[in-house]
């Protein structure tokens, strides 16, 4: 018996559909798109696996700049080389300025209204919210981590304790445990 073909995994099919795609994406998230972004390109597109995606965010996080255009620049290198890189970083963001300096211009005209600054707490709020969601959402993924589900748990709760509630500047965590992480996977990785 001949094997299943694998099945083919949905990509970009054009220069055009990846940029629309991440301008829709730029234009969902307001003040944190981690949420949106895993679900739109794990769970409805299905571009990327949950592994991928936790992966290749993990990567982004740690590179400078905005994490969401990090990950755009390489989801479009992934599918169509630098010019693809170019064309997602387009999509993220070139309508979303023009949204923000139009919405700059009013905020300057009503940013004292009690009304404004009500909405804007409210909104994050429910920012937190969609974060914290995400993050139990993509838990199950770890189970596959090199590091294993506690090792990664434990990685995680000491990063939320230390700049959470010990205040520490995030550059410090990251490098003095994002180094033990990938000293600890790399030993793991080994023959």
């Amino acid at each position: 018996m001949s094997p299943l073909p694998a099945e083919e995994r949905p990509q970009p099919k054009s220069l055009t559909d990846l940029f629309v795609s991440f301008t829709l994406l730029a234009l969902q998230g307001f003040g944190g798109v981690l949420a949106i972004v895993q679900r739109e390109l794990v769970e409805k597109k299905r571009w990327m696996t949950r592994e991928e995606f936790i992966e290749d965010w993990a990567v982004a996080q740690i590179m400078p700049g905005p994490n969401v255009v990090n990950l755009s620049l390489m989801v479009g290198g992934r599918y169509f080389g630098l010019k693809g890189a170019m064309v997602a970083l387009a999509g993220m963001l070139t309508v979303p300025l023009v949204l923000v300096l139009l919405l700059a211009v009013l905020y300057a005209q009503f940013a004292g209204h009690p009304g404004v600054a009500g909405a804007l707490r409210g909104m994050a709020a429910v920012a937190a919210g969609l974060i914290g969601a995400t993050g139990l959402k993509l838990f199950g993924a770890l189970k596959k981590n090199v590091l294993g589900l506690r090792l990664c748990a434990g990685l995680g709760v000491l990063c939320f304790v230390s700049i959470a509630l010990l205040r520490i500047p995030l550059a410090y965590v990251l490098l003095s445990l994002g180094l033990t992480a990938c000293v600890l996977a790399y030993r793991r990785l080994q023959p």
